[in-house]
């Protein structure tokens, strides 16, 4: 169907010629939570866990100083004349959870703010990583598992997307590969997914400066991009939710340049852009999600994602994804596609993919990579 790779973990990457540098200005503690791995036989075993966040959210300042070597969209040009010497004068410090970036954990619960007032002005949004401890990502390998979260978007209107996903990254953030880089997972470094982010201030160890053009008031691009195998499991809001696969051809993380990246032209990149996705109300039944319907999102809910192999074992190749809701103790089945030229099935697998890309006169990049 897809690479295996696609669903091997939540965590991030970073590597480098140059070592990237750790500031002291705010000490970095991590957020604790609980989840649980559970079995049939043994039922539900609690995981001391911790979250961490991603480094394009935290502070980037000199080495010698709190002198900023990113405001804005722009790099200091005194500190940042190039790739080299950035990651040598550049250090990302620790971050205040709750009161930077509205983060905030209790027992087994997560909550993000999407905007959070502080002392520096505001932040918007978040990305954190789940961490088997202080310098390791947790690894995920859900062939033939069951993947289960409850959530609560009743406050996530039209137009904001909270998503929860697998990408191919190494569980120590890169620094057995990679030891110049001494951030790591600690820092929730190296970030990579199916599009080939060009936004990231750091790729493979060495910050991406050079070319950086401004693309809003707070973001940018740089010739470099960082690929990887994504697994969307939620990408939804209140009013609309989509589970999505996007494979790519090399093993992540890929560091990209030029047409690799998907630039200028999307299809020409390493990865998969679009996904071979299921979203009910594109489906054709727009009675299934959504505020008072099937799937109430006025109330907290369950989503559980099923990851189905050949042989009904870890070891087999993946055939199927498969999608249930919990709620109010009721299980409810996905919806059933209904436009008609796609089989009527409630799952993702590679008839239904080869199907929905024909009927919707989609490209075929999933099936291309």
């Amino acid at each position: 169907m897809f690479k295996s790779a696609t669903l091997l973990t939540l965590s991030a990457l970073l590597a480098g010629v140059s070592a990237q540098q750790v500031g002291t200005y705010t000490a970095e503690t991590h957020p604790s939570i609980t989840w649980y791995k559970c079995t049939t036989s043994g039922g539900c075993v609690a995981q001391a866990g911790k979250v961490v966040l991603d480094a394009n959210w935290r502070w980037l300042h000199s080495t010698t100083s709190s002198t900023n070597c990113y405001t804005g969209n722009t790099w200091n040009a005194s500190l940042c004349p190039d790739n080299d010497t950035c990651t040598t004068n550049c250090a990302l410090d620790g971050a205040d959870y709750s009161g930077t970036y509205g983060v905030t954990t209790s027992g087994n619960a997560l909550t993000l703010k999407f905007v959070t007032t502080n002392s520096n002005g505001k932040n918007v949004g978040s990305r954190l990583y789940l961490m088997k401890d202080d310098s390791t990502y947790e690894l995920f390998k859900p062939l033939n598992q069951e993947f289960t979260f409850d959530v609560d978007v009743s406050n996530l209107p039209c137009g904001l997307n909270g998503a929860v996903y697998f990408s191919e990254m190494q569980a120590d953030g890169g620094l057995a590969a990679n030891p110049t880089n001494k951030a790591g997972a600690k820092y929730g470094t190296g970030y990579c997914d199916s599009q080939c982010p060009r936004d990231l201030k750091f790729i493979g160890g060495k910050a991406n400066s050079e070319g950086w053009t401004g693309t809003s008031t707070n973001s940018g691009v740089g010739n470099f991009g960082s690929c990887c195998n994504e697994m969307d499991i939620w990408e939804a809001n209140s009013i609309s939710a989509a589970y999505t696969p996007h494979p790519c051809d090399p093993t992540g993380p890929y560091k990209c340049t030029g047409d690799e990246c998907g630039q200028p032209s999307r299809y020409t990149g390493v990865c998969d852009p679009d996904g071979c996705d299921f979203n009910t109300y594109r489906q054709g039944d727009t009675g299934f999600y959504g505020p008072g319907k099937t799937v109430d999102t006025t109330k907290k809910f369950t989503i559980v994602t099923q990851f189905i192999t050949d042989n009904g074992t870890a070891t087999g190749n993946l055939v199927e994804i498969r999608r249930l809701y919990v709620q109010n103790g009721v299980v409810i089945a996905n919806a059933v596609n209904q436009i008609p030229g796609i089989p009527a099935v409630n799952s993702i697998t590679d008839d239904y993919c080869d199907a929905q890309k024909s009927v919707f006169g989609d490209t075929t990049s999933f099936q291309n990579h």
